[in-house]
């Protein structure tokens, strides 16, 4: 499952992992997602715009898709409601990026 999808460079918020349950745990999430919504062999980019607090993301917002149709700004969203902020509050732009296999 390591490397479904990887937040991209030039993130406006820093992820910071405290624990390898909370890791697993988010790896699982975004396989689920993934799995749930697009196809695991194909790469996109999704880039989505966020509230941030608490924590926790919300209203997120599709700004880009480089794979329009394919559900992976379905997969982003999903995986958006398990990704960790930390202390991180406002909004924030959240790049990701699904390599495909």
């Amino acid at each position: 499952m390591k490397n479904i999808i990887a937040v991209g460079g030039g993130v406006l918020i820093s992820l910071v992992l405290t624990s390898a349950v909370s890791a697993s745990a988010f790896e699982q999430s975004m396989a689920r997602c993934l799995s749930k919504h697009a196809n695991m062999r194909d790469a996109a980019t999704v880039m989505l715009e966020c509230s941030a607090d608490s924590g926790k993301l919300s209203d997120c917002k599709v700004l880009q898709d480089s794979a329009a149709g394919k559900g992976f700004d379905k997969a982003a969203l999903c995986v958006a409601e398990a990704l960790p902020m930390g202390s991180k509050t406002g909004q924030v732009k959240v790049p990701m990026r699904f390599p495909g296999s």
